[in-house]
């Protein structure tokens, strides 16, 4: 681990070390104290261990990749996202930020704009929110309350609801939840609505006259925000 003296704590994960020297040599010019991993087995361990504020991961690392690897960062750690990715496809990018990153960027990339981002999303507060009125999101402790009342949801359950609720309104499609929560290659449109059924009733959230899910037929579901 190499450090900095400001408080912020970055992981670089990429298996090219010139690209992790010259991102490493950036970030510390900012203070921050950096981290390095070259696989996503080691990158996974160094989150837990230390964790780091920012994620900035390549996409393309050896056994595990980085889209395996953000999906697992997610079931226990909020540390923001940065992929990074030498395949400019959008579907690519829709997936990886379907996983739970939070911004993207395609190789060659400048690295002045990769600190100008990190900047940007650490001004960014990630603590507990009002999703839409009487419903409250802690991603960090992966917390729901409905009125107040703490509501006991599965790591499915809470992974759908989160994926629903960073749309902020915007229609999420059933492929994307399927990608976002069990990862690329499931297609089962029905996998999604049995959960979806399941997270609505814990919720106390009828169909028929949503509070919070809202079901755009034939598409899959918005966060009511009236």
């Amino acid at each position: 681990m190499e450090q900095g003296t400001g408080a912020r704590r970055i992981l670089v994960v990429d298996d090219e070390p010139p690209i992790v020297n010259l991102v490493r040599g950036y970030l510390q010019r900012e203070g921050w104290q950096v981290l390095t991993a070259a696989d996503g087995h080691e990158a996974l361990a160094l989150a837990r261990s230390e964790r780091p504020d920012v994620v900035v991961l390549d996409l393309m690392l050896p056994g595990l990749d980085g889209i395996e690897v953000c999906r697992r960062l997610r079931t226990f750690s909020d540390a923001y996202v940065v992929v990074l990715t030498a395949r400019s496809e959008e579907v690519d990018k829709l997936v990886g930020l379907a996983v739970g990153a939070d911004d993207y960027l395609t190789k060659p990339f400048s690295p002045r704009e990769l600190v100008a981002r990190i900047k940007a999303i650490l001004r960014r507060a990630r603590t507990t929110a009002q999703a839409a009125p009487g419903l409250d999101l802690d991603p960090g402790r992966r917390l729901v309350r409905v009125d107040g009342a703490a509501v006991d949801l599965t790591r499915t359950e809470f992974d759908i609801l989160a994926a629903i609720v960073r749309e902020a309104g915007a229609v999420v499609e059933r492929p994307v939840l399927l990608a976002s929560v069990w990862g690329p290659g499931y297609d089962d449109d029905h996998l999604v609505d049995v959960h979806v059924a399941n997270l609505r009733r814990k919720l106390g959230d009828d169909p028929g006259r949503p509070r919070f899910i809202e079901t755009v037929r034939g598409i899959g579901y918005r966060l009511r925000g009236d």
